[in-house]
């Protein structure tokens, strides 16, 4: 491991950015269909509207980091959050909302694409799926822990609270990326290395997975009260923990049995948490539900990590995993307006047998994965492992 690498600050930043996005997803719901007096479509699209934004932009992150270029990118990434976040607080209407979640998803994608390369620059391929669940807590602790902070914050301070919250952690990000003296090594490329070949596969398994998640966050608050099931305020909650669980003491296990053989059980594992939760009638069911799904889905993304490392050349790892993760973005975005619209013309539960079906699309694709022969598997830093 590299010790010049600032890998802390930069999970803290990228950590407080994601906080900011999460806290959108439980107060975003009601707010549109509240304050804005708009449909459950509506709700679900301004949730998944962001993610169009962080797909577009990952690639480019992440091969501007490879570049040499993450300070000025993820300091840029605080700042479009910032101002996407803004947005949010003063938006008169739906179409200036819609407008804010996409500059605050293309600042969420140069965060983290951004600081990733970076950060592997200090690893070996022994532990690459070890640090990129780890480093990836910072983005989906974030987004697990937003929504347990918004709900807190409400209820001390109103919706008012919550939004300058997410105005300010994000212009954190960019001042903790700032105040830090090391740098980063300039490399030779070129953009035509935007799209690594090997990363199409592993993002397909990511997105059909993404997919439950997306429906989870557009839907779950909505889905829990329409039905009189209850356990609204504790349902990103009752995801986050699980997640977050898996993701910290599953890591480890990436590196140790593969990141093919891994991802097969834990999407099992999510589609059978989607659906106890589909068929849920109490409150205690559903939460069930929902916890199971997020310990599916905690390991996810270090074992798609993990292949697609294994599946392009080590110079490249920021391009590589950008576009892999724009798969997720992707997942998410399809998830909200299609699941809104299935919610809202055939019911929540067809919504999230919808999502079920995801997962095990993603299981049959995982099943497909083999290393590409024509790469040597390497390490990070270049060294045939």
């Amino acid at each position: 491991m590299d010790e010049s690498v600032p890998i802390r600050r930069l999970w803290t930043a990228v950590l407080c950015g994601y906080l900011a996005l999460g806290a959108t997803l439980q107060e975003l719901p009601g707010y549109v269909t509240g304050d804005m007096g708009r449909g459950t479509a509506a709700a679900a699209l301004a949730v998944g509207t962001a993610f169009a934004a962080t797909a577009l932009v990952r690639p480019f992150a992440g091969r501007a980091g490879d570049a040499g270029l993450a300070r000025p990118v993820v300091m840029a990434g605080g700042a479009l959050t910032a101002a996407g976040a803004a947005g949010h607080l003063l938006a008169p209407d739906l179409q200036v909302l819609l407008a804010a979640r996409l500059v605050m998803g293309a600042g969420e994608a140069a965060l983290f694409s951004g600081a990733l390369p970076w950060v592997l620059a200090g690893a070996t391929g022994d532990r690459s799926g070890r640090l990129a669940g780890w480093f990836g807590l910072s983005m989906w602790g974030g987004l697990s822990a937003g929504p347990v902070l918004a709900v807190l914050l409400h209820r001390l301070g109103g919706a008012d609270a919550v939004w300058w919250t997410v105005v300010a952690l994000p212009l954190l990000s960019s001042a903790l990326v700032a105040t830090t003296r090391s740098r980063q090594e300039r490399r030779p490329g070129s953009w035509h290395d935007l799209l690594p070949g090997g990363a199409g596969l592993p993002g397909l398994c990511l997105g059909l997975a993404a997919y439950g998640y997306g429906t989870l966050t557009a839907l779950l608050v909505l889905y829990l009260g329409d039905r009189h099931i209850g356990g609204q305020q504790a349902g990103l909650a009752m995801f986050a923990v699980p997640f977050l669980l898996a993701r910290s003491a599953g890591s480890p296990l990436v590196d140790r049995y593969g990141g093919a053989a891994v991802v097969r059980v834990v999407l099992l594992v999510e589609a059978a948490g989607l659906a106890v939760l589909t068929a849920a009638a109490s409150a205690p069911v559903a939460l069930a539900g929902v916890a199971v799904t997020g310990a599916g889905l905690g390991l996810v993304y270090p074992c798609t990590t993990k292949i697609t490392l294994g599946r392009t050349t080590a110079l490249r790892p920021g391009a590589a995993v950008g576009t892999m993760t724009s798969f997720w973005d992707l997942g998410i975005l399809a998830a909200g307006p299609l699941g809104g619209q299935i919610a809202a013309h055939l019911g929540y539960r067809t919504a999230f047998a919808a999502a079920i079906a995801a997962a095990l699309g993603a299981f049959a694709t995982a099943a497909a994965l083999r290393p590409r022969p024509d790469v040597e598997p390497r390490g990070l830093d270049g060294v045939p492992g």
